[in-house]
């Protein structure tokens, strides 16, 4: 009888897929979730034509550090764009045009552009959602190699810069004010995230378990290292992570045919095995990228007690569930390339 419930269910799947009109109902009488954890978030974001997704998951994670103690914190990504596109000019010129521009990044990226530039509130700076950084990015190479060949120097180069920006994200403020206190935006990164709170994590036997790596994708261009797990671990240490009190932040692949945003869904709609040797075959075959970033914000299970997480996206509120999406554990063991999380869980792991 299990068998034929699978096999329907399978079936209803595969004509969903070939029926947009009528998915999105569909789906939502198959699955009905029931809560077993979450934890205070800010409002979801929308990243518009942005590629900066890991800056929008990794301050929604700090965000909800502060909200579980009660510390109401609501971060800028546009702040973060801002200023990496400004390191990337700067970058450029130097280097006479022989350079590309870099807007992707992991969870790390967010870390590092916080202790090198700071941050500030989302209502001090907020993000405009027709920006395409791929249009800034055109815009600033143009303006470089005119300053190239005019040899304009570094503080002219800033000064166009700064224009081109303003231009783009808006004028920028010089201070923060909270709390009827000021900062500059690196005082106000440092009080809330220290450059060790956060710790990136894999799961990949091209390196041997329990020891850090340099993660070899594209992302990570900054070098950093994560500590390699057992995917099974990593999926104990994130469900502990949840129901301690912590939330977590996603970096993986959602150009899968389950990835359904607006029906807030991500499942594998093959019958492949879940397996550690499973993943590491599909991410040697370049099968499994990380093109998507999320904050992991609680644990669900559907009608059949089967448990998914419940991700925090950064695609606008357009779907059933206001911008969340439940991720099944097995597309979460398949699919994950890393993951972020607070340094204390890991200490007690």
């Amino acid at each position: 009888m299990k068998g034929i419930q699978l096999c329907i269910l399978s079936l209803a799947i595969v004509s969903l897929c070939s029926c947009n009109g009528q998915r999105k109902q569909a789906y939502l009488d198959i699955y009905h979730f029931k809560t077993e954890v979450i934890h205070k978030t800010t409002p979801v974001k929308n990243q518009g034509n942005s590629n900066a997704c890991w800056a929008y998951a990794m301050l929604s994670m700090i965000e909800s550090e502060h909200l579980a103690v009660e510390d109401s914190v609501n971060l800028s990504p546009a702040f973060v764009e801002r200023m990496r596109m400004n390191e990337e000019a700067i970058k450029y010129y130097l280097a006479d045009g022989h350079y590309h521009f870099i807007t992707r990044g992991t969870g790390m990226t967010l870390i590092h552009n916080m202790m090198r530039y700071g941050v500030m509130p989302y209502d001090s700076y907020k993000d405009n959602q027709d920006i395409s950084d791929k249009v800034v990015s055109r815009r600033l190479a143009v303006a470089a190699n005119t300053a190239i060949n005019n040899k304009a120097g570094l503080t002219n180069w800033q000064n166009k810069i700064d224009n081109i920006l303003d231009d783009a994200y808006g004028p920028m403020p010089r201070n923060v004010y909270m709390l009827g206190a000021q900062y500059t935006p690196l005082e106000f990164a440092h009080s809330v995230c220290r450059k060790d709170e956060y710790t990136a994590l894999t799961s990949f036997t091209h390196h041997p378990f329990n020891t850090s790596f340099e993660l070899e994708i594209p992302d990570n261009w900054e070098h950093d290292e994560f500590m390699n797990l057992p995917i099974e671990e990593l999926t104990s240490l994130v469900e502990k992570t949840l129901r301690k009190g912590h939330t977590a932040v996603w970096e993986g692949d959602c150009s899968e045919p389950g990835f359904l945003f607006k029906d807030g869904i991500a499942i594998l709609m093959n019958n492949k095995p879940v397996n550690q040797l499973e993943r590491q075959k599909e991410f040697e075959r370049l099968e499994t990228s990380d093109n998507h970033a999320m904050h992991i914000i609680g644990i669900a299970h559907d009608q059949n007690g089967k448990e998914f997480f419940m991700m925090k996206n950064s695609w606008g509120t357009a779907n059933p569930y206001h911008g969340l999406v439940y991720m099944s554990i097995d597309y979460f063991k398949m699919k994950t390339v890393a993951v972020f999380m607070p340094s204390a869980v890991i200490t007690e792991k």
